[in-house]
């Protein structure tokens, strides 16, 4: 019998509606529907400190990253909409990768993050989509051993690209971004057969 490929879905924005917290989402149906199972999280259930080595050594990792870091612990994938600001990667998903990647010393280095698979999106309001800060998650994660797919969405004027169920108005947009999480759980099971 073959592994349920396990998969965490977030955005990299905190605010209540943004437009990648709706982006992910639709993702996540899409790996649903290939048969993984996901566990969809908000980053602002899990705040925390700027990573600062000085609080680290004084107090260890805050509770919050530890438990962020047992999440990605646990999964075998990583479904991620990644929102641009001025160009680039957001601060809140860079401190949580930050915190996620610290080392312990009862485990392998980056043990939250090797041998996964990711794939990315953004939705952003300018006319890119997200596309420049998504090179940027892109280069980050490639870095600390994940696997990211080559496939990726790019949602530009999101602020008209959302009905008011949260699907996206346009079916070729709606359908890259199901397919998006469909693929991840469709490698994630080739993986792990």
């Amino acid at each position: 019998m073959s592994v349920v490929p396990r998969i965490l879905a977030f955005a990299g924005s905190l605010r209540t509606a943004s437009y990648n917290k709706k982006l992910v989402q639709i993702a996540v149906a899409g790996a649903r529907s290939a048969g993984a199972e996901v566990t969809a999280i908000d980053l602002r259930d899990y705040p925390l400190p700027d990573f600062d080595e000085d609080l680290e050594a004084s107090s260890g990792a805050p509770a919050n990253a530890v438990k962020l870091k047992e999440l990605f612990k646990t999964h075998h994938g990583l479904l991620s909409s990644a929102p641009e600001y001025n160009s680039s990667i957001t601060a809140a998903l860079k401190n949580a990768i930050d915190w996620v990647s610290r080392p312990v010393p009862i485990e392998p280095p980056l043990a939250g993050f090797t041998g996964k698979v990711a794939a990315l999106m953004s939705a952003s309001r300018a006319p890119w989509g997200g596309l420049h800060g998504l090179v940027h998650v892109r280069a980050i994660l490639g870095n600390i051993q994940v696997t990211v797919l080559p496939d990726q969405v790019a949602v530009p004027r999101a602020f008209e690209a959302f009905n008011p169920d949260g699907s996206l108005k346009d079916g070729n947009q709606q359908n890259a971004v199901t397919g998006l999480g469909s693929k991840l759980a469709t490698v994630l099971k080739k993986l792990l057969a």
